[in-house]
């Protein structure tokens, strides 16, 4: 059969190329779209393996916040228990009279040498170790009421010593004696152990040269350490800012914490 060859075969050939770009366009898209959507899944992958990750680390963060929490808790309360288990001291403490009212002795009695008309004080009772806070003897430190009838004497000196023998809580079982002063007439260079001797024997010392007893009182013991549960409650002046009562303060921080950590655990979870 003849091919034609006039304006018709010009006619019947355009179509068929017109198909043939049509069909390339048509694969260049189909081409277009599958490399489009390898792209959106291999994003999707992406993503997929790094939300694990970050989870992970978001509650390894915060696993790591609350037991930094729970340990600043467990500090809290340690410190918050200690002064209840605090344990206290029976034993003569070492005051003297300054500027109308006791005040500790911060030199033993073997070292400090008191000065012609000073006021050397003793207190038994049971105390914390450290000596600001123990209990201080009862009596004024009255130099004049003490000393003011005893005569001075040429190269001596006159030392007031007042005795407080402390309560029958802090007694180890005796009864104390009722408080006393005296006045201590001994040489210039005497220190404060020379001046108790000469007007409070018998004195009793340990093997460490700790001061047990003064005029005999008491009768055993030296320095015995006490727990909180054996301590005497004190009374009055004694007292101070001391409270048996809850520390806010440690209530407080023991809340706060409480609430970042529950605040962390939250966050933590919301990341998921």
């Amino acid at each position: 059969m003849p091919v034609p060859t006039g304006p018709g075969a010009t006619d019947v050939a355009a179509p068929r190329r017109s198909g043939a770009a049509s069909g390339g366009a048509t694969g260049r898209a189909a081409t277009s779209g599958a490399a489009g959507g390898t792209t959106r899944r291999a994003r999707s992958a992406g993503r997929l393996c790094a939300d694990p990750q970050r989870r992970r680390r978001a509650l390894a963060a915060a696993a790591r916040f609350v037991a930094g929490l729970i340990a600043g808790v467990l500090i809290l309360l340690v410190l918050g228990a200690a002064p209840a288990q605090a344990a206290g001291y029976r034993y003569w403490s070492f005051w003297k009279w300054s500027d109308g009212a006791w005040a500790y002795q911060q030199q033993g009695p073997a070292v400090y040498v008191p000065q012609d008309g000073g006021v050397d004080g003793w207190r038994f009772a049971v105390s914390p170790d450290g000596g600001q806070d123990a209990a201080r003897p009862g009596p004024a430190g009255d130099f004049a009421a003490i000393c003011g009838g005893t005569a001075e004497q040429p190269g001596r000196k006159r030392v007031a010593v007042v005795l407080d023998f402390g309560t029958a809580a802090d007694s180890p079982g005796e009864t104390p004696p009722e408080p006393r002063t005296a006045c201590a007439v001994v040489p210039g260079n005497a220190n404060s152990a020379e001046v108790l001797a000469a007007v409070a024997p018998p004195l009793r010392y340990d093997t460490n040269g700790l001061l047990c007893a003064i005029a005999g009182y008491p009768r055993a013991g030296c320095g015995d350490q006490l727990g909180a549960a054996n301590r005497p409650a004190t009374t009055g002046a004694d007292d101070g800012n001391h409270s048996s009562g809850p520390d806010i303060g440690l209530i407080a921080g023991g809340a706060l914490v409480a609430v970042l950590a529950g605040g962390a655990i939250w966050q933590a979870r919301r990341r998921r």
